[in-house]
């Protein structure tokens, strides 16, 4: 993300124009690095595998960088199986640093292309015939469909949800140059992902838990919007909860989309971390102004059916202290301890957390 925010108000010092100046020249110095892509190779059997499920915007070939492409219409479905070396540590995504391999890299080891939603769900529900319960993460600003795979695999394998995890993978340009680009591709894919969510809520007990990071907590909270708009208040019910990390989103805009939804999925969760580097890049190519997933006061959100919980004690300086809440060791190893006990990821998971979270701080309206 491109520029810098920190603090309050609008008085900007030198040192920060600096800074500023310097985000840009890292900006372009990424924009023109080579991405690391998800790559096949023979199982391991000390590794784990994950099947990540996938609704796609994308072509299934553009596993990379797609900024400057027509966005093609309509989702594709498939599951990849990714494999987790032994060797994994948690928070990190293992990429390959030579010809890759499953005893020390995540890698691909199968896929199967399913011919639509339907398909993938049988086949979801075939493989996990214990849970009508769903995650489905959509992932955020300047990322690859490679990236968002291993990502999931990496949050499966490190929190043991329990349940099925399906990726909804928006047409990201893949690029730091790309955030207006992303910005629209946000629009572009909001009923997508409305329709998704009615496929995998449409069998009796089945429900859906959202986990949003960065500007896909955008493209969620419009999706509920828009459902919430059209009168499915039965759809919004079938999801059990919503967990927003480090939202990219105006304040204001969350207030309205919120209002608009009306009563929110419970439990409904924004995490935080006021050190976000990234997101204090997206404020200031915004308007010079926080983003949602590092607001300062709990007043700033004004729901009482919202809880906001602030990562920052256990931020460790990765991904620019973007996704603290699955990449730092210590942010993972205290939300297992919670888990501990839970059936995945549920209200009860949620009202444990809250009741004796020491830190970081629940920041309560």
């Amino acid at each position: 993300m491109l520029g810098l925010v920190h603090g309050v108000g609008n008085v900007w010092a030198a040192g920060g124009a600096r800074l500023i100046c310097a985000g840009l020249m890292l900006a372009l110095l990424a924009a023109c690095a080579p991405r690391a892509t998800a790559l096949r190779a023979a199982p391991d059997p000390a590794a784990t595998i994950q099947p990540v499920y996938v609704a796609t915007g994308r072509q299934l070939d553009q596993t990379g960088p797609i900024f400057g492409l027509e966005r093609p219409e309509g989702l594709r479905f498939f599951r990849a199986d990714i494999s987790v070396p032994p060797t994994h540590a948690p928070g990190q995504i293992e990429w390959p640093e030579g010809p890759p391999d499953a005893a020390t890299d995540f890698v691909v080891t199968g896929t199967e292309v399913y011919d639509g939603a339907a398909a993938l769900q049988r086949a979801m529900r075939r493989e996990n015939p214990g849970t009508r319960e769903t995650l489905l993460f959509v992932h955020g600003y300047n990322n690859t469909l490679s990236e968002a795979m291993y990502r999931l695999a990496q949050i499966q394998t490190d929190f043991d949800t329990g349940m099925p995890g399906v990726l909804f993978s928006w047409p990201s340009a893949g690029d730091p140059r790309g955030y207006i680009y992303d910005r629209d591709s946000v629009l572009f894919a909001r009923d997508d992902l409305t329709a998704v969510l009615r496929q995998l809520t449409s069998g009796p007990g089945d429900k859906v838990f959202l986990l949003a990071h960065s500007m896909g907590s955008s493209l969620v909270m419009e999706a509920l919007r828009s459902i919430a708009l059209s009168g499915e208040r039965h759809l919004l019910d079938r999801i059990s909860g919503v967990v927003l990390m480090s939202p990219d989103i105006d304040p204001d805009v969350f207030d309205r989309q919120a209002e608009a939804i009306g009563r929110l999925p419970q439990p409904f969760l924004i995490f935080i971390t006021k050190a976000d580097r990234a997101l204090s890049l997206s404020g200031f190519i915004t308007g010079r102004k926080p983003r949602l997933g590092m607001i300062d006061r709990a007043d700033k959100v004004q729901r009482p059916d919202v809880q906001v919980i602030d990562f920052t004690a256990l931020a460790d300086g990765s991904g620019l202290n973007h996704f603290v809440p699955v990449t730092s060791p210590s942010a993972i190893g205290f939300l297992r301890d919670i888990m501990a006990g839970t059936s995945g990821v549920s209200g009860a998971f949620v009202r444990d957390m809250t009741l004796t979270l020491p830190k970081p701080r629940v920041l309560l309206p």
